[in-house]
């Protein structure tokens, strides 16, 4: 169960205290107090967790300084859509917004290599006007004796080109807290040239200590892959993880679940649940074909199959995609034969303006469609 406050509340703990008083009949129930930004109010919500069942909503009501009550799922409390006519779905990040109108390409490295080939990338990202890209400083491997990244020594000069090539965001994977310092650091090094987004890839999924301590830093978004072995709902439980810390400016990325049923692709292309993560929170939603796919194989007409992975979510209303691109794939340290040239690249970008422009034109037709059908009744 959730409490909104009215605005303005001139003596706030009296109508806590009084929300308090009523709950103390009720044992196992825990309070928690959460205050968010909305558009042009600031919203305090008070959160009741555990078995409210008993708890009668017209009770709370007439409690002066309540707003409303609304009885949510347990499990979404904090990502779900309950409060959207208050706060604003998504967030602002380094000047860009990301919500589930927005569309942004995170391109780039699996795993960072060299200076040169962050450099080549960065330039022809900012060549095709996009400002956000990928870049793994910290990379989990199957193989103990694979490449894992530099880590937190190729921070300074990353971010340095990050700036010179005007990228305002980079989603960088991190598998420890003591990474999230180490990002910190570098960027206050760096003087700030650069924002990151704290990725959290398939194999921490559920490692929920990292969960929290992404969450319990409000600065930098987080970027969730889910688990290439989880449920959705499994998946969306661990941002509630986050969220639950205080860091609700999250994006849930699908990125293919594992089976063998999905071969010759890497995974099975889990895109079809765009919409049903939009639909069950207020999380924007990223697609990885990259890591869907894991090859590139052409159609008979020419087109990638990573290009019509993509295709599916963008269709489907996707904000983010997670794409690996390489200026010399056959030289790459990580994840290589997945890895589009700069050429390819570039075609694929204008095939994700196609694609968009289609979402956009199917919302404007449905759109019209459904005022077509009020003139008519």
């Amino acid at each position: 169960m959730i409490i909104i406050l009215k605005p303005d509340l001139e003596d706030k703990e009296k109508t806590l205290g009084t929300i308090r008083g009523y709950l103390e009949q009720f044992p196992g129930i825990k309070v928690r107090l959460v205050e968010l930004q909305g558009e042009t109010r600031e919203v305090t919500e008070v959160h009741l967790i555990g078995p409210t069942q008993p708890v009668r909503e017209d009770v709370i009501e007439h409690v002066p300084g309540v707003e409303r009550v609304v009885r949510v799922s347990a499990k979404y409390r904090q990502i779900g859509r309950h409060d959207v006519d208050l706060v604003p779905i998504g967030f602002k990040y380094q000047g860009l917004t990301f919500d589930q109108d927005s569309l942004h390409v995170f391109a780039g490295l699996c795993a960072v290599e060299t200076r040169e080939f962050a450099e080549e990338i960065f330039k022809n990202l900012q060549s095709l006007g996009i400002s956000t890209a990928r870049m793994g400083a910290y990379k989990p491997r199957t193989s103990p004796y694979d490449f894992q990244g530099h880590g937190a020594k190729c921070l300074p000069w990353l971010f340095e080109l990050a700036g010179k090539y005007g990228i305002k965001v980079i989603a960088m994977e991190v598998l420890r807290e003591q990474h999230i310092d180490e990002i910190f650091k570098a960027l206050d090094d760096a003087g700030r040239p650069t924002g990151i987004m704290l990725q959290i890839g398939t194999r921490n999924a559920q490692n929920f200590e990292l969960l929290k301590a992404v969450g319990s830093q409000k600065e930098l978004p987080v970027l969730y892959k889910r688990g290439m072995g989880l449920t959705l709902e499994e998946s969306l439980n661990a941002c509630e993880y986050i969220a639950s810390e205080g860091n609700r400016n999250i994006i849930f990325c699908l990125r293919g679940v594992k089976s063998q049923l999905g071969l010759p692709h890497r995974n099975i292309v889990d895109f079809t649940h765009v919409p049903v993560v939009r639909r069950l929170t207020r999380l924007p939603v990223c697609v990885d074909p990259s890591h869907s796919v894991g090859i590139k194989a052409r159609g008979p007409e020419g087109l990638l199959d990573i290009f019509h992975a993509s295709a599916q979510g963008v269709i489907a209303g996707a904000n983010m995609i997670l794409v690996e691109c390489h200026p010399a794939p056959d030289q790459a340290l990580c994840d290589g034969p997945q890895a589009l040239t700069m050429d390819e690249f570039r075609k694929f970008v204008r095939d994700v303006q196609v694609v968009r422009e289609a979402y956009l034109k199917r919302l404007q037709t449905y759109s019209q469609e459904m005022m077509n059908d009020m003139t008519r009744q």
